[in-house]
């Protein structure tokens, strides 16, 4: 093995500890602000924007947590992807405007980091490893 294979259960750790914190603060964020975000909710025409928006807190703070601890990983992972390229379509696919490209780009890297996570899954440290024999055999 490489120097980098034989981290490579570490980096999933770092990979997933950052890739939550992100939908946990968004999620939070949304919590405290929950009237700003419905109204922009409404604003990008949605029906019953309140609705949405406690759909998109409880996908990002369900999702975080369970990415975080690395709990049905490649599953959450695929979810959250589908989620990010849905949010990115409606909220930021004016194109033109080069702030919403950004968001939109930053959106489809998500989507990339998701993928990565369907396909390598969440590495040795998670609950993922513990509760699958096959998982420990291969750490």
């Amino acid at each position: 093995m490489t120097y980098l294979e034989n981290r490579s259960d570490y980096a999933a750790l770092v990979g997933r500890i950052l890739y939550a914190s992100m939908f946990l603060l968004f999620g939070y964020g949304k919590i405290t602000a929950f009237a700003g975000t419905t109204s922009y909710m409404g604003s990008l025409g949605l029906p019953a924007p309140s609705l949405f928006t406690l759909l998109a807190i409880i996908v990002e703070i369900a999702g975080g947590l369970l990415m975080l601890v690395g709990y049905q990983t490649r599953l959450v992972a695929l979810g959250l992807a589908i989620y990010i390229l849905v949010s990115a379509f409606i909220g930021h696919f004016q194109l033109s405007d080069f702030n919403q490209f950004q968001h939109f780009m930053k959106n489809m890297a998500i989507v990339g980091g998701s993928l990565a996570f369907v396909a390598l899954g969440a590495g040795a440290y998670s609950l993922d490893a513990r509760r699958s024999p096959q998982v420990r055999s291969l750490a």
